[in-house]
């Protein structure tokens, strides 16, 4: 059994002819009066032998050695039926017909012909068994069957050789077309591989922009058969800058419209980011917003993209052409696949800069925070050191003179050496807190609290949530633990404070955000007075907080109020999910 993708036409010829006739037989048969006659059993046979190959035709199937088998039936049960029906002289003669049909179909003019050639042997067999004269008769019959023969072999091979030619036709148009789709394939991949290769931001909207015409031309050729670019077509990206959408890029667009910016609160900017899926629109001259385009006004077809990522909104695609319907499902596919391969690229070229900018910011805080151990050091253990030398040089000349004096400076000088070494030790756990490693968040804390008393005799409590300080991963406990070090610190110098506390706990009817609080009872401050002036003040304590705060994807919060003191509050995602929808928030207030 053999099995194709595509039916077989001569089988469907074969018995369709077939079909016919019976059909005919049986109208003669009945006619003649002869349709009930014992040997018409064999139409009976013909028909269920017909329901058979009809249905292996249907499902495209073939015998083994299928045309042979199907011309050798037809011819038996032709030369069986012939014989019982009275030969040429029948009511039915002309189903001699059904071997010489199937034989020029399945066969072209060769078959026909020979297959004629066997059924006038039988015609001549059967009269001369029958011994009945009409040896004129018999001559016309078999020209006649030879004539029939010839006619529908020609017939046969001319149609199955014009078959032939356009199933060939349809076999090069459909690899024609593979290739074509695999070409097309083949050149996106290359346009994507190009556009996310670059981690120029600057680079990565020319490239999206250049790609996109190259996408729109392809298979387009002049007449040196090299690949035009439609001049017609204008297109740009536009970014959101400070909640309007500035032009980062653009092709075809005069000066007077680069300056544009677009607030995006009507029109088709506003549809397409509010529903997040591409947009093909006629025009945008009754546009609110993009009618000020002018290079865009000719365009009597528009296509605009948005370029988002989950809830992170960068800007939109935006391409017009003065075609009508010019953006086809194809085309606008293709733009789609540019469209999602610019975003990627985006991002990889924001996430580099956000590294650049890290590597940066670490960079400036490891030489803030040398700065910073140089002053403490100078300010504190150096000054000391220095006046135990001196005191000590003072206590060698007092003891020739007076040894009690000199006894009351050494306790004095003691006591000095003992408040240096703490601060000393203060400073060296302040710069790495082993007990955070081996202990823990909440232990480290209460360390930093402990040695706060101890060093500058300055209260602090801490509060902290025991379950959610053991969900922590290290990195962020250190980074929480920096925060409340350096906001405790600021509050002892600055504040003067009585009493600071430090909690931290889940944010209320939030278990995936927890919240870090630092606050004091001092003098307080004006948050908004001191931010306008931060840029021309020595201290980078404020700085330093929000940056922290930032490596956990935190929020930074500071109220003061001058006399009534300080709290600071960092809340800190704990999931990504959590994330999202704080800094999302954040964004919408």
């Amino acid at each position: 059994m053999h099995r194709s993708d595509s039916p077989f036409v001569a089988d469907w010829f074969v018995v369709s002819f077939r079909w016919l006739v019976l059909l005919g037989a049986t109208i003669s048969l009945s006619l003649a009066g002869q349709l009930l006659m014992p040997g018409n059993l064999l139409l009976v046979l013909l028909t269920l032998w017909n329901i058979s190959l009809t249905w292996l035709a249907g499902l495209n199937r073939r015998l083994d050695r299928h045309r042979e088998i199907s011309l050798a039936m037809d011819f038996l049960v032709t030369a069986i039926f012939m014989a019982v029906q009275g030969g040429i002289l029948g009511p039915a003669a002309w189903v001699l017909l059904l071997p010489i049909l199937t034989g020029a179909i399945y066969f072209d003019l060769r078959g026909g012909l020979i297959t004629a050639g066997l059924v006038v042997l039988a015609e001549i067999a059967e009269v001369a068994l029958r011994g009945v004269p009409g040896w004129l008769g018999l001559g016309i019959a078999a020209l006649l069957t030879l004539a029939f023969g010839g006619f529908f072999g020609y017939i046969s091979q001319q149609l199955i050789a014009a078959l032939r030619i356009l199933r060939q036709k349809e076999q090069e148009a459909r690899e024609k077309a593979i290739r074509g789709e695999n070409d097309r394939l083949r050149a996106v991949y290359n346009m994507t591989s190009s556009l996310t290769a670059s981690l120029n931001y600057k680079r990565v909207l020319d490239s999206a922009l250049d790609l996109s015409f190259s996408a729109l031309s392809f298979g387009e050729a002049d007449e040196n058969g090299q690949q035009t670019v439609d001049a017609r077509l204008a297109c740009a990206v536009l970014l959101f800058k400070d909640d309007e959408l500035t032009i980062g890029s653009a092709r075809r667009f005069t000066s007077a419209d680069l300056r544009h910016t677009f607030p995006a609160k009507a029109g088709l900017l506003n549809q397409v980011i509010e529903e997040g899926e591409p947009i093909v629109s006629e025009g945008i001259q009754q546009d609110p917003e993009l009618s000020r385009v002018v290079s865009l006004l000719p365009s009597q077809s528009i296509y605009c993209f948005p370029m988002r990522s989950g809830v992170s909104v960068y800007g939109v695609m935006l391409f017009g052409h003065p075609q009508p319907g010019y953006f086809t499902p194809e085309r606008t596919d293709i733009l789609a696949i540019l469209g999602r391969q610019a975003v990627i690229a985006i991002q990889n070229a924001r996430l580099y800069q956000d590294l650049a900018d890290e590597k940066e910011r670490m960079a400036e805080a490891q030489e803030e925070a040398r700065k910073k151990l140089a002053r403490d050091l100078h300010d504190g253990p150096t000054q000391s050191v220095a006046a135990m030398a001196m005191r000590v040089s003072l206590a060698r000349r007092m003891m020739e003179k007076d040894q009690k004096a000199a006894s009351d400076e050494l306790e004095r000088i003691e006591d000095l050496a003992r408040r240096t070494t703490k601060e000393i030790r203060h400073m060296l756990f302040t710069l790495r807190p082993l007990v955070l490693e081996s202990q823990g968040l909440a232990a480290a804390l209460e360390s930093m609290a402990e040695k706060m008393k101890e060093t500058y005799d300055q209260k602090v409590t801490v509060q902290v949530d025991d379950t959610l300080a053991n969900q922590l991963e290290m990195g962020k406990s250190g980074v929480i633990f920096y925060i409340a070090e350096e906001a405790v610190n600021n509050a002892r110098k600055h504040a003067q404070a009585t009493e600071i506390r430090v909690r931290l706990a889940y944010l209320p009817k939030e278990s995936e955000i927890a919240m870090l609080e630092i606050a004091d009872n001092g003098v307080g401050f004006d948050v908004e007075a001191v931010n306008k002036s931060y840029d021309k003040r020595g201290s980078l304590g404020m700085v330093n907080l929000r940056e922290r705060a930032e490596l956990v994807a935190g929020l930074l919060q500071i109220d003061s109020t001058p006399g009534k003191g300080t709290r600071i509050r960092v809340f800190i995602p704990l999931t990504e999910e959590a994330s999202d929808k704080m800094h999302q928030g954040r964004n919408k207030s």
